[in-house]
């Protein structure tokens, strides 16, 4: 079943109508980020861009010192504009839209609580759209960790064992591709597609990225644009984290066609056979330990040498960080619900003021 994509507004923008100063607006949803927020702003609004910034963070229903920090850092900043995610349980999806609903320049950088730019991350991104004329920019998802265990599961989201070659987590070439990290949009490609789809509670990156390039509009990976991102802290949240990519990853392909490849495959073909061998061996079947087994073996040794050079304490993690991902993920794959592929789009458009530069 393919999704119900929005009529195309226009045509995606020309090369010659993004000023090299272009003001642009950087939007970010957030919820529990009290440990990076403050941390996150500071980077992102600390840019050697000519043009004019502006903030929008939504908010969503937090439990620690979130709203507390936000409102601290807006009262000191008149940059920085606060509104409220619209969704009960703060979903990144209506979260942005709601934060891009109001931003009123004609870039739009989507950061999130994790996320730690370099100074001359907008101004790289707008160079690349002017010279490709791409209606989105994004980077490398540079993972940084601080203690063993978030250094080990850095080294994972970096490392073609951890995630495939996925160029936004690995690195490579400059050049068109079907996803990127995070984003730097024209705003009139945001706006011609209708922003996220807010039934996407995961990967609505990608399923927008899709729409985009449908719509017309070009996606373009440039490995200059490295963003520092902190990773999960504990195997719970990092289970949690991949299991849901997973599920929704699953969600994407089932709605969109033609949109599988094997990288996605991966996961839950080795959490298969990890099951069904561990299940056949306890039947009896002596055989059937050989797939956790050499699974087993396959992650280790892989670890060791993904792991070089690697803090002892995060080189013995790798493998159980290594492991926590693909079977996670793949769970998530195996288990995702038919019925969320079926739920009908939520697209609503998104009214915005007139930006000043289209």
């Amino acid at each position: 079943m393919d999704g119900h994509l929005p009529e195309a507004l226009g045509a995606p923008s020309r090369i010659d109508q993004l000023p090299a100063d272009a003001p642009v607006s950087i939007v970010l949803c957030v919820l529990n980020e009290q440990r990076h927020l403050e941390q996150a702003v500071r980077h992102a609004l600390d840019q050697d861009h000519a043009g004019q910034l502006q903030m929008v963070i939504a908010l969503g229903p937090s439990k620690d010192h979130t709203d507390q920090i936000a409102e601290r850092l807006a009262q000191a900043d008149s940059r920085i504009t606060l509104v409220r995610n619209p969704d009960a349980k703060g979903s990144t999806p209506a979260g942005l839209n709601a934060a891009i609903a109001e931003t009123k320049y004609p870039v739009v950088v989507r950061i999130d609580g994790h996320s730690m730019l370099p100074r001359d991350y907008v101004r790289v991104a707008v160079e690349t759209m002017r010279e490709t004329g791409a209606d989105n920019v994004g980077g490398v998802m540079a993972a940084e960790g601080e203690t063993p265990f978030e250094q080990a599961v850095a080294a994972a989201m970096t490392s073609r064992l951890g995630v495939g070659n996925a160029s936004f987590h690995t690195g490579g070439a400059a050049g068109e591709a079907d996803t990127v990290y995070l984003g730097v949009f024209r705003r009139s490609a945001l706006e011609r597609v209708g922003g996220y789809d807010e039934t996407f509670l995961r990967a609505q990156d990608w399923e927008m990225n899709l729409r985009i390039r449908r719509s017309g509009g070009r996606i373009w990976f440039q490995p200059k644009l490295r963003v520092s991102y902190r990773p999960r802290s504990t195997v719970k949240a990092l289970s949690r984290q991949y299991f849901f990519y997973g599920r929704w990853r699953r969600v994407v392909m089932r709605r969109h066609e033609g949109t599988v490849n094997f990288r996605y495959l991966a996961p839950p073909i080795a959490l298969a056979g990890v099951v069904g061998g561990l299940g056949l061996a306890a039947a009896g079947v002596k055989a059937g330990a050989v797939l956790p087994a050499g699974y087993l073996v396959a992650i280790c040794a892989g670890s060791a040498f993904e792991g070089r050079g690697l803090p002892p304490g995060a080189w013995v993690r790798l493998p159980v960080v290594t492991a926590t991902m693909h079977l996670s993920w793949g769970a998530g794959f195996l288990l995702s619900p038919k019925k969320l592929a079926e739920l009908p789009s939520r697209i609503t458009g998104l009214t915005m003021p007139d930006a000043s530069t289209s």
